[in-house]
């Protein structure tokens, strides 16, 4: 007969916990992999960015562009602080500190500020689609006046108005000569801001696109960036689903916006080959983006909008769409570097306080648990190194910053990850008292203990949650982290603590109830078995009795100590009859 095999041998919570280890130990190494590849090729680093607070940073300060006499309401600026807000938290960039000061709106960035996130900034994204009328292609295309230029003041003043009132958006009468001369004396290459050509929403505009290589006279507006209730980017795809690699931004419209751009698709179709006037231009904050031909009809309210978009550019685009436009247009009044408000002392006392609790916590689980403390130690010391490495992947892939409310929330995460494993423990240790083996109070433990750890760890998850959506500012930060090393804190009790328990009951140290294990039944009290029911150990010196049995009253239920002082009260008066 053959022998049986080592691996057959082993217990099955033995292979069990292996397995769990190897797993853990994949994760670390794929996150060791994962931050060393940003490191050599995707610009990433082996320490955590730091947030305003402690490193400083880009402080921009927005002042409206307003008529004479006017003044921004509070509401306006309040509107303005938000839907920035959303743009930049929308870029990946965490921690921004963004406010009012005065009639200003001041925007605090940390670190360096690259172009994409200064132009979701200042950019006040306003989307309007206007009918082409002439194009710089065409602007050789001389419309015959709408009256008799003569050289009078009167006649001057009538050749900016049209004589006939327009039918549409793309009725040549709104090409009058005042604005047929503008357009042809036009020239894009002189103009300081493509972006300061404006013109109010019912009259035409002359103005470029974006790249100053096109020039066009634009109808009023007849859609608006206000009907949009979202906005995408992606990839333009074939009519068989084939990607075609161009970046794109995919708008939404809200019922009144897909009926004007239903009526305004429909108007062009029918004009197919008249070009320019059966194109359609984008226009953002007096640029245009793209002027497309109608190639049908799109009554869905889902236009799509291309152009030279990099994924960047297109997301950057799709965001300020989405979010809106700002009530008021702003110019950059500063724009200028700032140094912490904290610095490194603070961030010091920061990591010091952390440090001291640690100890704190490995003193307090060397004191109650002796050697069984020690995993606690290890599982802290997992934990911290991935949370360490995922705040670091972050930093480099989503823009995460570490402030000192982050750091906060890493010092109570201490506190609740060693909760976890003294809940656990002490599930063991109930099974030990009432006289289960260690390998089997192990196993009974922890499907005890599993229950209250995830009901607990839910209960952070969510608290961490609610904070991080309904806060701003560095309480998100703190929200973060919290939300972060629960996650990670129930992975290393399912990966390491329960299975390092599971190797350790396997020794002989442990499982012979080593006084120094903090596992030992004696020590324990081993004469509580529950429901009122007690078992005196063999051999219990005196005061080992005597502290086991006022252990045992100490964990009895309220109904047990009422049912325990009656049946004292009743033998007491028994005796006394």
């Amino acid at each position: 007969m053959a022998a049986p095999s080592k691996r057959s041998s082993r217990p099955a919570s033995v292979r069990k916990a292996w397995r769990s280890l190897t797993w853990l130990g994949v994760i670390i190494v794929g996150l060791f992999a994962i931050n060393a590849a940003g490191v050599i090729w995707g610009g990433g680093s082996w320490t955590p960015k730091l947030a305003l607070d402690l490193e400083g940073g880009t402080q921009i300060i927005l002042e409206p562009q307003l008529e004479s006499g006017q003044t921004a309401t509070q509401e306006q600026l309040d509107q303005a602080v938000a839907i920035i807000r959303q743009r930049v938290d929308a870029s990946g960039v965490a921690e921004p500190e963004i406010n009012t000061e005065g009639s200003n709106v001041v925007v605090r960035i940390p670190g360096e500020l690259d172009e994409q996130t200064r132009a979701r900034i200042e950019s006040s994204a306003k989307l309007e689609l206007r009918a082409v009328l002439l194009s710089d292609a065409a602007s050789n295309q001389k419309i015959s006046p709408t009256d008799d230029p003569t050289a009078t003041d009167a006649a001057e003043e009538l050749s900016s108005t049209p004589t006939a009132p327009p039918t549409d958006g793309s009725d040549p009468s709104w090409v009058t000569p005042a604005l047929q001369e503008e357009f042809d004396t036009f020239d894009c290459s002189t103009i300081d801001d493509v972006e300061a050509n404006v013109a109010p929403a019912d009259e035409p505009l002359v103005t470029c696109d974006q790249s100053r290589t096109v020039k066009y006279l634009l109808g009023p507006v007849e859609a608006s960036g206000e009907n949009i209730v979202d906005a995408t980017n992606g990839q333009v795809q074939t009519q068989t689903g084939a990607s075609t690699g161009t970046w794109a931004v995919n708008i939404q419209f809200d019922d009144q916006g897909t009926k004007d751009f239903a009526s305004v698709s429909t108007r062009l179709y029918g004009m197919s080959g008249q070009t320019p006037r059966d194109q359609f231009a984008f226009v953002l904050d007096g640029a245009v983006l793209t002027a497309p031909s109608m190639n049908g009809a799109i009554t869905d309210g889902r236009p799509q909008i291309t152009g030279n978009f990099t994924q960047e550019s297109s997301k950057a685009l799709a965001d300020q769409l989405k979010f809106g436009a700002l009530p008021l247009s702003f110019t950059v009044q500063s724009s200028e570097t700032i140094s912490p408000t904290l610095g490194t002392s603070q961030l010091q006392a920061g990591l010091l306080a952390g440090l001291i609790g640690l100890i704190l916590v490995v003193i307090y689980t060397l004191f109650q648990y002796r050697a069984l403390g020690s995993v606690t130690i290890a599982s802290l010391v997992i934990a911290g190194i991935i949370t360490y490495l995922m705040i670091t992947i972050l930093s480099w892939r989503e823009g995460y910053r570490l402030s000192l409310a982050g750091i906060a929330g890493l010092i109570v995460a201490i506190g609740f990850t060693a909760d976890s494993f003294i809940v656990y423990f002490e599930r063991v240790r109930d099974e030990l008292r009432d006289g289960r083996p260690l390998v089997g109070a192990v196993e009974a433990g922890w499907k005890r203990a599993f229950r209250t750890v995830l009901a607990s760890k839910g209960v952070n998850l969510l608290a961490a949650v609610v904070l991080f959506v309904l806060a701003v500012g560095s309480v998100k930060g703190f929200a973060y982290t919290l939300g972060l090393t629960t996650i990670i804190d129930v992975v290393v009790v399912i990966l390491f603590t329960h299975p390092m328990l599971q190797l350790l009951a396997q020794t002989k140290f442990f499982s012979s109830g080593n006084p120094w294990s903090g596992l030992d039944p004696t020590a324990l009290g081993a004469v509580y078995r529950g429901r009122a029911e007690f078992r005196k150990p063999v051999a219990v010196p005196a005061a080992k009795a005597a502290s086991s049995s006022k252990e045992a009253q100490r964990r009895q239920t309220i109904a047990e100590r009422k049912a325990n002082a009656t049946a004292g009260a009743g033998s007491s008066e028994g005796k006394e009859s």
